[in-house]
């Protein structure tokens, strides 16, 4: 029973963003901007759900080549501390939407006029929404470690990386001496 507990905190991280894009949409704010910006970032969209796939296939012998979610281990002990990793980034990914308040988008809102969120998780990450998939993603990979797990994760790194940057010259070019004040104090991940 426990082995379904990470995959099932797959669509609360979901729901996390949905309510809070309809919270915001309600106040007329847009807060799904996803490849508006670059197209390039709906690439991201199959391979999120060929990992999902991937995934569901372990317990749903849903057709998929064995060998490539044959999963390295089978330990109890690893299973709790990715269900705890999990639990934990769920806990700081809502936070941090608390924290983030309207200016919460998914993509780079280019018209936004929100000021610049510094404080509360914010002030220990410059991206503790990023960390917070990351960490949540690893916690998966510990739970059901594949090949496919494995590239995946490190494919997500790599365009979680890639946002940051973007976002990144985004604010600087926004927000200007504050964000590069702000950038002076607080890291990048932690």
């Amino acid at each position: 029973m426990l082995k379904y507990i990470p995959i099932l905190e797959l669509p609360v991280l979901v729901i996390m963003v949905l309510i809070r894009s309809i919270i915001l949409r309600r106040h007329g704010i847009k807060a799904i901007v996803f490849g508006v910006t670059d197209k390039t970032d709906f690439f991201l969209v199959p391979v999120i759900l060929f990992f999902f796939y991937s995934i569901l296939s372990i317990f749903f012998n849903l057709p998929f080549p064995n060998i490539l979610i044959k999963q390295f281990w089978e330990n109890d002990i690893l299973l709790i501390c990715a269900i705890i990793i999990c639990t934990v980034s769920l806990v700081w990914f809502g936070i941090t939407l608390k924290i983030f308040g309207k200016s919460f988008r998914v993509g780079i809102d280019e018209n936004t006029n929100d000021k610049l969120i510094t404080s509360g998780t914010f002030s220990l990450s410059r991206n503790p929404i990023y960390l917070a998939f990351l960490v949540f993603f690893a916690g998966l990979i510990i739970a059901y470690p594949s090949i496919v797990s494995s590239l995946f994760l490190i494919f997500f790194i790599i365009m979680i990386h890639r946002q940051i940057l973007r976002e990144e010259k985004f604010l600087k070019n926004h927000y200007s001496s504050e964000y590069d004040e702000y950038c002076k104090n607080v890291r990048r991940y932690i």
